[in-house]
């Protein structure tokens, strides 16, 4: 099983203070928070009956011109080994 550092670098995904550009929609998003979670699997014939898991979750704030920094609109997603929808939908952004 991997671990929640594992997730992280299996996944690249972002530190606190970096900024994202969603794929479909062109708009930048800053990573607020980082926390360490543990999510329920599915049922896996690989990995056997429901379990938890390690997972990562950001929250996400919408850059927008002229507003202060986690004022506005804040997302936030659950990222594990077994999903790829941060590769699939966001970007870093140097």
């Amino acid at each position: 099983m991997a671990s929640h550092e594992e997730v992280e670098q299996a996944k690249r995904l972002p530190h606190v203070g970096d900024t994202v550009r969603s794929r479909k929609y062109g708009t930048l998003w800053r990573v607020m928070e980082k926390r360490e979670m543990w999510e329920h699997s599915a049922d896996d014939p690989t990995l056997g009956p429901t379990r938890l898991i390690p997972a990562i979750y950001l929250r996400y704030w919408k850059i927008q011109e002229g507003k202060t920094p986690g004022i506005g609109r804040m997302l936030g997603y659950t990222y594990t080994a077994l999903d790829n929808t941060f590769e699939s939908n966001c970007d870093i952004v140097d």
